[in-house]
């Protein structure tokens, strides 16, 4: 391997690219070679047997649906009834309705169980079997008919009467009332139809290239009896051949049909030598590309380095940091070393530029802090000045805060006493609150016996009015008694005198009665006049109590007033302190500038120096920055 050693990495990378193809292309058209012709032949079967068998069910479909056709028009009402009532021009117009929508009958015929034609689809039909009742009788379809079976041998040859070929659904017509046959009906089904049955699967077979393609429907013995390439074509010999047989347990009219499909050899096999063909071009230009390919993998790989190794060189020859760094629109090792490369020059030149920048402005932020300095300088001196005047208004500031402190005190001492003052009013105005809320109560429990005692009144009313009633109802008892004791004569004279006492004692209670009732209205209107005094009284004593509750607010609120002043006073004098303690340390604070300042100034001056060594600082970093150009 050492003559590797002498080439260049886009020669060693081109090599290995177009070995690597080439062993990826070798196995893989081997295995085409063996395996592909298989495949298709296989394939090749597969589309003809599918074509066979879907031409079988096709032509089976047409059958079964053609005899069910057949056997569902044989129990129409209108041709039993024509069979059995000579009503032959209705079966004629049914059976013209019928042909007309489904035109692949050749036609439809009515027969007697004799084989004369009753009815038929068409004039041309009925002419057709016109007097040939014995040729009817004499073919294989009528005699299937009268034993229910349906027969196809007359297919593999033109038709008598209809000058074609056709396959006849003979089905017997059974009588609705007795269920015994009564005649025939005849559906001939035109079996050059069939030829539009399979015109798909021709196309299909004519699309995929293959115009030899053909299908041929055989009877058991190998009669033919359809050919899609017509009855005089040319048969091939080696031709590929597959059959479908209709085997089919049920009985029908297609049983031990051959279903075929055919087509040439050359026209099956012809996409595997088109693939051969397509496989060695394919290899060719796969070739030819993967060399193209690897040359320009190569060269995409080394170019980028190539161009790094260049402007690496320019770098340490020239110190030029300003040359620009193509990175490559590619995500791979290669891409990331150049965009590194390219990030790190970036970075360097930022660097550079910063530091150039960077010295410039520490030169003129030097020069400005020169100047700065001056003016500081000037500044102090006149700020020494103004301290040493506010040190001397600090001093009278001292003495007035004094003063303001102990007239605080007093004002403090003032609110106290007002305080003390409006917490013994606010006692007594809830003493005489509660006065009143007691003398309210005691009001309307007078109110509740007041109210009480008028209803014992009345109650007693009610009870006087009760003597009263009794009083009456005793003298005239009385009064009774005295009249039945003057009718007994000498025998009732002491019975009459107890009844006159009787009468004078109700008298009496009638009159004690009715003085009762004057005194007990005389209680009852003195009642109402302390109730009415009562209620006054409560009146009077509720709008008292009112007007107490609005001294006692009046009260708690001018308390609650002068409690704010206390409070107001309590931090005016707690301010006032405070603020004298301030001034305080504001005059010490003043005093203490005053010595800050001095020492100020000594600093200025060292700050002063600092400053003009950092300026020669500032010319050495901008010489040594100026080493690259950015």
């Amino acid at each position: 391997m050492h003559f590797l050693d002498g080439m260049t990495l886009r020669t060693r990378l081109t090599l290995a690219m177009f070995l690597l193809v080439i062993g990826a292309l070798a196995p893989m058209n081997l295995f085409v070679k063996v395996f592909t012709e298989d495949a298709l032949r296989e394939q090749i079967d597969a589309t003809l047997r599918s074509e066979a068998e879907g031409l079988r069910e096709l032509v089976e479909a047409a059958l079964t649906e053609r005899e069910g056709n057949a056997r569902s028009w044989a129990e129409d009402a209108i041709l039993r009834g024509a069979l059995l009532f000579d009503t032959f021009e209705k079966s004629d117009a049914v059976l013209a309705s019928l042909q007309k929508r489904h035109a692949t009958f050749a036609g439809l015929a009515l027969f007697s169980e004799d084989g004369r034609v009753l009815s038929a689809s068409s004039p041309e039909v009925r002419a057709a079997f016109l007097d040939r009742a014995a040729e009817v009788r004499e073919t294989s379809w009528f005699q299937g008919a009268l034993e229910n079976r349906l027969d196809g041998h007359s297919l593999a040859r033109v038709d008598p009467f209809f000058q074609k070929r056709v396959l006849p659904f003979a089905v017997p017509v059974i009588s609705p009332i007795s269920q015994s046959r009564i005649g025939v009906l005849l559906a001939a089904y035109d079996w050059g139809h069939v030829g539009a049955e399979v015109a798909d699967a021709l196309t299909r077979a004519h699309n995929r290239g293959q115009p030899s393609f053909a299908l041929e429907v055989l009877t058991a013995d190998g009669t033919p009896l359809f050919d899609s390439r017509g009855e005089n074509a040319p048969r091939a010999t080696n031709a590929l051949r597959i059959e479908a047989l209709d085997d089919r347990t049920e009985v029908d009219v297609g049983d031990g049909w051959r279903f075929v499909a055919t087509v040439a050899p050359e026209e099956a096999y012809a996409p595997l030598r088109r693939g051969t063909t397509v496989a060695f071009v394919l290899t060719a230009l796969s070739l030819l590309a993967s060399m193209v390919g690897s040359w320009w993998l190569a060269r995409s790989v080394t170019r980028p380095i190539s161009t790094l190794s260049e402007v690496v060189g320019r770098i340490v020859r020239e110190g030029d940091l300003t040359q620009h760094v193509e990175v490559p629109a590619r995500q791979d090792e290669v891409g990331k070393l150049a965009a590194s490369f390219s990030s790190m020059m970036s970075h360097l030149r930022e660097s550079t530029a910063s530091l150039q920048q960077g010295t410039r402005v520490l030169g003129q932020t030097v020069e400005e802090l020169t100047q700065a300095t001056s003016q500081q300088e000037r500044n102090l001196s006149r700020q020494a000045t103004a301290l040493q005047e506010t040190q001397v208004t600090a001093q009278e500031i001292k003495q007035t805060s004094l003063m303001a402190a102990e007239r605080s005190q007093e004002v403090l001492g003032v609110t106290t006493r007002a305080r003390e003052v409006g917490s013994a009013g606010e006692a007594t105005v809830s003493a005489s609150l509660q006065g009143f809320e007691q003398l309210r109560e005691q009001v309307g429990r007078v109110a509740t016996s007041i109210s009480a005692l008028e209803e014992r009144t009345r109650q007693i009313g009610g009870i006087t009015q009760t003597v009263k009633d009794l009083a009456d109802q005793s003298n005239m008892l009385a009064l009774n008694a005295a009249i039945e004791s003057a009718r007994s004569g000498e025998h009732g004279k002491g019975f009459g005198v107890v009844a006159r006492e009787i009468r004078s004692l109700a008298d009496q209670s009638i009159s004690s009665t009715g003085r009762v009732r004057e005194i007990l209205e005389d209680v009852q209107r003195a009642i109402r006049a302390t109730a009415a005094l009562s209620e006054e009284g409560q009146r009077r004593t509720e709008s008292g109590l009112a007007q107490v509750r609005a001294s006692g607010d009046s009260l708690r609120e001018l308390a609650s007033i002068i409690q704010d002043n206390a409070n107001a006073a309590q931090q005016i004098a707690t301010a006032v302190t405070q603020q004298n303690a301030g001034v305080a340390q504001i005059f010490t604070a003043v005093t203490d500038l005053s010595r800050m300042m001095e020492e100020t100034l000594a600093g200025m001056q060292s700050t002063q120096r600092s400053t003009d060594r950092l300026r020669d600082v500032a010319r050495h970093m901008e010489a040594a920055a100026g080493t690259y150009r950015v």
